[in-house]
């Protein structure tokens, strides 16, 4: 049973850092086109799966099982885009406004990425807790 619940708590942090990776996504294309946005990325460590004192303490958990956490949320530090704007208040001498380096094709991408990993963690949770029914089911 053990195994059980640590196949559903890795699935768990994968579900919690693709859902973060995701609300970072969308702040990049809500903000693609605001002045002073900088791009945003989601920082992955990957965290051995221990719950409890217990199994810390006794070092029961496998060490290649491991769950993932969202360790930081980074600016990211490639040039922004130059966009010619000569009547906007904000542009430097030569009418250039500096925009977000967000590229909504990248973004979108990205999106689709984040989503598909969610999923696969849905549906590993769905399958352990279905080999647990089953197994239930033959010790009846």
């Amino acid at each position: 049973m053990a195994d059980f619940f640590s196949s559903m708590r890795v699935s768990a942090t994968g579900l919690d850092a693709q859902m973060k990776r995701m609300n970072t996504i969308s702040s990049n294309i809500a903000n693609s086109e605001t002045v002073g946005y900088k791009r945003k990325d989601a920082e992955f460590t990957a965290t051995a799966d221990r719950e409890t004192f217990g199994e810390i303490l006794n070092d029961k958990v496998d060490q290649a099982v491991q769950g993932v956490l969202v360790t930081d949320i980074r600016e990211d530090t490639r040039p922004a885009r130059m966009v010619y704007k000569p009547d906007d208040p904000r542009a430097n001498p030569d009418g250039y406004v500096e925009m977000p380096n967000v590229n909504p094709v990248q973004e979108m991408a990205d999106m689709i990425s984040a989503q598909r990993s969610y999923e696969a963690n849905v549906t590993a949770i769905g399958a352990a807790t279905q080999m647990a029914n089953k197994a239930l089911e033959l010790g009846r």
